[in-house]
């Protein structure tokens, strides 16, 4: 009971498995959770094992919390930053604290320091590249809110499971007051146990006759519960239909030109969607089937990201026009996906047009008359531009611009034109 006792005095709430345990209060649960982090695994990590800890720990799929990791990098930009962290603060395996513990002399841990040193400064630089430059409007802080709020209700749900055994030795103080130490604190007299047996009977007897059970030897902790049936659950199929329906609103109200909602955004929605649903799903059980939606859509918001696509109108679609005079001529063709294709062989004489082509997705293709007088600019995101004789191809080409007299030199009809595309090719020629 001694024992016991200053264990709970030494630690308040200890690190070993008890299942019974309920957690109270903010401040009690973000203690519990310092005091139990989860620990790295050498097993089952594909990186640093940060995955794998937290999942082993609260009782959910490692490849959920991959999954969340990857959705938080594209949405907010904090998921690796949050990863870098949790491999600093994560105590490794065997290891008595984390590299950063270590670091500043609380104990032993196997990451160098010089190691722990270039990760803080990692951590460091991607904090700060996130808070500045996140692709989301306001995404790095949501992607922080839902980190905080999903690690809170976590712990409080499963903290008292699977809780990590004590590591460390035994450590002693007055009246033979004993605990288990977690790493180089070592109780809190510094001293080390010395377990030394009396050398005389105060009594007189036979020491050999008393048996009486041995107040200092620590209660061994109660197995493990087996993890609870996986239950069906309908989850997975609630939230695909929610981020169907958020996908298909954001993608008409992009097609209506409204600006906020570019091709990028329309997919973080979709992520945030099904990042949240993941996470629901980590406390109701099911919703595993989501990762295989949300990697291959993770990859598209990054390349999303990366690629400096204009916002383009339009609808979706193939656009055709074959205008015969100047009046004829709109200011505009455009398609948010689609080919925009646009015949101007039908312009004569004197005719003056000024137009502009452009796609977000798809192909431009602008035919001219042979005698027209033509001023042009030309240019693609993403993609090959072939324009009156000139080529460029690649991510983000320089403009392509000039006048062209025709094959007659000056006269004939004059037109301005502007031909654009988001990802696709742009080809300009005379008919």
């Amino acid at each position: 009971m001694c024992a016991a006792t200053a264990s709970s005095m030494l630690f308040g709430m200890n690190t070993t498995t008890d299942s019974t345990r309920r957690i109270e209060g903010f401040e009690d649960t973000v203690k519990d959770f310092w005091v139990s982090r989860p620990r790295r695994p050498h097993r089952g990590r594909k990186l640093a094992g940060v995955a794998a800890g937290i999942g082993h720990r609260y009782g959910i799929d490692p490849a959920i919390v991959r999954v969340v990791f990857v959705v938080l990098t594209v949405f907010g930009g904090v998921g690796l930053a949050f990863y870098l962290l949790g491999w600093a603060i994560l105590p490794e395996e065997g290891d008595d604290v984390s590299g950063l513990e270590g670091l500043l002399g609380k104990g032993r841990s196997s990451m160098s320091k010089g190691f722990t040193l270039a990760l803080c400064a990692a951590l460091v630089l991607l904090g700060l590249a996130s808070f500045s430059a996140s692709w989301v409007d306001g995404g790095t802080f949501v992607g922080l809110a839902l980190v905080v709020a999903g690690v809170y209700l976590l712990h409080r749900s499963r903290g008292h499971l699977r809780r990590p055994a004590p590591t460390g030795g035994v450590a002693t103080g007055p009246a033979g007051m004993t605990s288990t130490g977690t790493g180089g604190d070592a109780g809190m007299w510094g001293q080390p146990v010395s377990q030394a047996a009396p050398t005389w009977d105060p009594l007189g007897a036979d020491p050999l006759g008393w048996r009486l059970p041995d107040a200092t030897a620590p209660t061994p902790p109660p197995p493990e519960p087996p993890p609870p049936p996986r239950r069906k659950s309908k989850i997975g199929f609630a939230v695909t239909g929610v981020a169907l329906a958020v996908g298909g609103v954001g993608a008409a109200l992009a097609a209506e030109g409204v600006p906020w909602f570019t091709p990028a955004h329309v997919m973080g929605l979709v992520l945030a969607v099904l990042g949240l649903g993941m996470v629901a799903g980590s406390f109701l059980g099911g919703g595993r089937g989501l990762v295989w939606l949300a990697v291959p859509l993770a990859l598209v918001g990054l390349t999303l990201s990366a690629v400096p696509l204009e916002h383009v109108g339009g609808g979706f679609g193939e656009l055709r026009a074959t205008p015969t005079s100047a009046d004829q001529v709109q200011p505009v063709y455009e398609r948010t996906a689609g080919d925009v294709q646009l015949d101007l062989t039908g312009l004569s004489g004197s005719d003056s047009a000024r137009t502009t082509v452009r796609s977000g997705a798809g192909n431009v293709t602008v035919l001219l008359p042979p005698d027209a007088d033509v001023d042009y600019r030309c240019e693609a995101a993403v993609g090959n531009v072939e324009c009156l004789g000139q080529e460029h191809n690649g991510i983000d080409t320089p403009e392509l611009r000039g006048v062209d007299p025709g094959t007659d030199g000056e006269g004939g009809p004059k037109i301005t034109l502007t031909a654009k595309i988001g990802a696709g090719n742009v080809e300009v020629r005379r008919g």
